[in-house]
This record gives C-alpha cells, structure tokens and sequence, in this order.
C-alpha cells in the first residue's frame, strides 16, 4: 500500500491517467492525495472531477483556488472568464453532484504527520491554526448561505493573520493564505502581486517556506500552486506542481519514500 501527493492537474485527465499508469496505481492498495487545483485550464475539467468523485474511498483532495473559483461560478454569482475551461462542469447532468462534492472538500489535510495544503501554511500558523481555520471554512462552505459566504472571499484583505479577526475576515485571510499565496512577511503579511521564482521575492517579503522562524520550519507540507519554482532546497518541503498544463510534467510524490514520478501533459 501507497500514498501519492499529486500537483495541479488542472483538467489534464490524460496526463493524469499516463502518471497512474506509471506509478501501477491500484485502487485496491494504494490511495491518492490532490493538492489542488484539479480542474480549469486544461481540457478535461469534467472527467477529472468526476474521476476524484467516483474513488472517494481511495481518494482525497485539498481545495485550490480554481477549485474555488469554479464554486463561486457555481453559486458566489462570479461569472467564468474566457480563459476557464470548466464550463463542461457547469453544463453536466451530475452538476449538482460534483459542486456539492467540492463543497465538502478541505484547505487543509494532516496526513501522518505532514501537511497537505494547496498554496502554503503562513509562518506565524501553528498546525492547530492551519487546521482549525481550514474546518472553519469547510464549515461554511456547507451552510445554506454558501452563496453569500462565496460572495464576501474574494477581497485581499485582511493581509494580515490576527487572532481578532471576526469569522468573515479570518476566513477570507485563510482563503487567500492556503490557496493564493506565495510570498509574504515573516508576521504572515500576504503578497500577491509577483509570480516568479522564490529567490525573486518583492522588497521585504520571501516565499512563506523561506522565513527561517516558521513555526511549522519542522513539519513536512506538501503543496502546488506555484509552476514557477525551481531549485528548493528546503527542509520539509514539497513543492509539486510542476507546470502540467504549461507544458511541464504532471508529478506524484510517494509519501513513504518522496519518490517523484512524473508524466508529460
């Protein structure tokens, strides 16, 4: 029996199935974590979450944020633009089905010891905060008022974490912190404007893994997010995705012994 931790598959349902070739993953024996971001982008968003859907006694997944954007189309009143590609979920008989699935999904999963998330922990966050905020999101992304809730995320703002936060801000700074974020300060002040690389971080912010007092500095976290990195060398952590739908490879990460499998797109 084995564990993989899978990047951004982003709507590449074939590449995803070349990589569970690979890996001869069986659905007897093996389980497969997600780290968000399974669909948009690429082409086959549908099959993809329906593929997670049908093997949920095998299978599990953290929320990113185009995961996030399809259930804000679905029900936040946030209309696809024309660079979505999951249309094809939003026109599907089993609709309902699918959009609830997502909504009963995580930001957060401990897995023995090491934590899954789809952008990052901030580095003031304790693994009793990443996992209590992750269920307070959980919790209202299954409440009648979704739509509302949906409505009020998008903002990026508050940026910073603070223990006073009503639920409204602590949520929404959750939000943008384990699905959009890639660089901030050592105090957990988020960025959002720069993409590149980690050694490329604006004035006065690093790559939230770099803060060299994170509090979680000794805690494995695997993650996605971000296809631009290249070159981390940091202890514990995991970067995966690898740029699938950018023309880079679709990656699994064998938890037992972090042996990376790869397929092209």
């Amino acid at each position: 029996m084995a564990d993989y931790l899978i990047g951004d598959v982003q709507g590449c349902f074939d590449a995803l199935k070349r990589l569970l070739n690979k890996i001869n993953f069986s659905a007897d024996k093996d389980r497969l974590f997600f780290l968000g971001d399974v669909i948009n982008r690429g082409p086959q968003s549908l099959q993809t979450l329906r593929f997670i859907q049908a093997n949920t006694d095998n299978a599990s997944m953290v929320l990113g944020n185009h995961d996030f954007h399809l259930l804000a189309c679905a029900l936040g009143g946030k209309s696809p633009n024309k660079k979505d590609s999951f249309v094809d979920i939003l026109d599907a008989k089993d609709k309902n089905s699918l959009i609830d699935f997502l909504l009963q999904q995580p930001l957060v999963i401990e897995h023995q010891d090491a934590l899954l998330v789809h952008a990052g922990i901030p580095p003031t966050w304790g693994k009793k905060t990443a996992l209590e905020q992750s269920q307070q999101v959980q919790m209202q992304l299954q409440q009648e008022q979704v739509s509302e809730f949906l409505a009020l995320m998008y903002n990026n703002y508050p940026n910073q974490w603070s223990d006073t936060h009503n639920q409204e801000q602590a949520c929404r700074y959750t939000i943008n912190a384990c699905m959009r974020m890639r660089f901030c300060t050592q105090d957990s002040v988020l960025e959002f404007g720069h993409k590149g690389n980690f050694d490329q971080a604006p004035e006065g912010y690093q790559a939230w893994f770099m803060h060299p007092n994170r509090v979680l500095r000794d805690t494995d976290i695997f993650f996605g997010h971000w296809s631009t990195l290249r070159g981390v060398n940091v202890a514990h952590i995991y970067p995966m995705d690898h740029g699938c739908i950018w023309g880079g490879e679709l990656s699994a990460i064998r938890l037992e012994d972090k042996q990376v499998f790869s397929s092209q797109c």
